[in-house]
Formats: C-alpha cells, sequence, structure tokens
C-alpha cells in the first residue's frame, strides 16, 4: 500500500535535513509544503528529493489541505504527517504505519513520550490535557495526545472533509474520526526538542494563546454540528 508523508515546513531549512534524511523505507513520496518560507526551505527539501508544494498564507491546516490537494488527482493509500522541526522519532515510523497498512486501524496516532528535558512545555501538556479530557466529556473517545505524527488512510481521511487551516486541524482530525466511527489507534513515540530554527506556536506566549484558542473553538465547532446532527435524528424519528 502506498504511503506519502506530508511535511508542513515554514522556515525550516536547518532541522529539514535531519528528518528528510531519516524518513523510514515504505514511504512511497515525500511531499514538503513550503507554508510561506523565507529561507531556502524549498531548496532543501528539494535536494533531497522530496516533491515540495507551495502553499504561501501561513497556517497549519493551509500546509496540510495543500498537501492533500497535490495528492488528489493520484492518491496514496495512506497518508502520514509529521513535522519538520526534527523533534518526532521517524525511527518509530513503521509502526505506526503497519496497523493501517494492514487495515488493523484507519487512524494511527504517535503520542509524544519526552525524552529530553523541555521537549513539551507546560503550556503544551496543559493545553492537550484540556483538549482531550473536553472529548472524552462530549465524545467518550479517550486519547492521549494531539501530536502531529499520525497516519490515515486516504478514503478514511476523505471522509473526515478537513477544513481547518490554523493550529486545530489535528484536533478537528481526531473529533472527526470520532464522529465518524474511524477505528483509531495510538502508539508512544519518542519526543524531543526541536533540532533548529524557532518554534512558531509552543515557546512563544502569542503562539500558545492563538493555538489555545483555536483548538478550543474547533472542540465547540464540532460540539454544535454533533449536537444539532442529534436533534435532527430525534426529529425525524418523531415525524
Amino acid at each position: 500500500m502506498e504511503t506519502v508523508l506530508v511535511i508542513p515546513a515554514r522556515n525550516e531549512e536547518e532541522a529539514l535535513p535531519g528528518v528528510l534524511a531519516r524518513v523510514p523505507a515504505g514511504i512511497g513520496r515525500v511531499i514538503v509544503v513550503d507554508n510561506g518560507s523565507s529561507d531556502a526551505t524549498a531548496q532543501v527539501a528539494a535536494s533531497f528529493g522530496a516533491a515540495v508544494v507551495y502553499e504561501p498564507v501561513p497556517g497549519y491546516g493551509r500546509a496540510c489541505l495543500a498537501g492533500l490537494a497535490a495528492l488528489r488527482d493520484n492518491p496514496p493509500a495512506v497518508v502520514a504527517f509529521v513535522d519538520a522541526d526534527g523533534s518526532d522519532d521517524l525511527s518509530l515510523f513503521p509502526e505506526l504505519l503497519a496497523p493501517v497498512c494492514a487495515g488493523e486501524v484507519d487512524l494511527m496516532l504517535g503520542r509524544r513520550v519526552p525524552v529530553e528535558d523541555g521537549a513539551l512545555s507546560f503550556q503544551q501538556r496543559f493545553g492537550h490535557l484540556l483538549a482531550t479530557s473536553l472529548i472524552r466529556i462530549f465524545w467518550g473517545h479517550r486519547f492521549r495526545d494531539l501530536g502531529p505524527m499520525r497516519a490515515i488512510r486516504w478514503d478514511a481521511l476523505e471522509r473526515l472533509s478537513m477544513q481547518d487551516r490554523a493550529f486545530g486541524w489535528t484536533v478537528e482530525m481526531q473529533v472527526r474520526a470520532v464522529r465518524h466511527g474511524l477505528k483509531i489507534g495510538e502508539v508512544d513515540v519518542a519526543y524531543r526538542r526541536r533540532k533548529a530554527g524557532i518554534s512558531k506556536i509552543s515557546r512563544t506566549v502569542s503562539g500558545t494563546v492563538q493555538a489555545g484558542c483555536t483548538i478550543l473553538w474547533v472542540i465547540a465547532r464540532e460540539l454544535r454540528v454533533e449536537l444539532a446532527g442529534r436533534k435532527r435524528k430525534r426529529i425525524n424519528r418523531i415525524g
């Protein structure tokens, strides 16, 4: 089953070589989405043989959507995502991919286990705990993380109709996966501090606040849609 790896990247020319050099065997294609970089991110990606897609407007979700749009005419069986900052341990990718390729699950998530001091900030830990707790309360599914390292069957991903263009991409995917009844799995993956460059979210006050608000807004939006759907079903049963 062909697997394509999508890597959103913005100004990651220093960290990206280490990421691309560690892409494991079994990945059919690699797409790096240059998300409005002002450095040589695109050139570095191309030098490693990755296909480069350009999305000039910054936004994690925008970058992911641009990568998917580039695949739509020739989609793979499985699409995977990883960050470009070198914090994820790509040696564990086979464990992430195997259950998806075997048809055991539709979506496999990498639950980040910090192996270095400061790999996950307090803001990140608190935000993810809050978000996963809300998902458990409203939808009854217990996630352990909102980590970026993940793999999903293409047909399942298409059913989710992803739309978030910012920091809510990961939580939107997980909530919609539950709502659509996908088979979901999680595996522990080692997580380290970014290898180079500057964090756009977790290491800045404004980025942390913006990301947190976006995640909460996405959960509220998905809950509103869920409740509206339940109401329609009740009305239809009565009618």
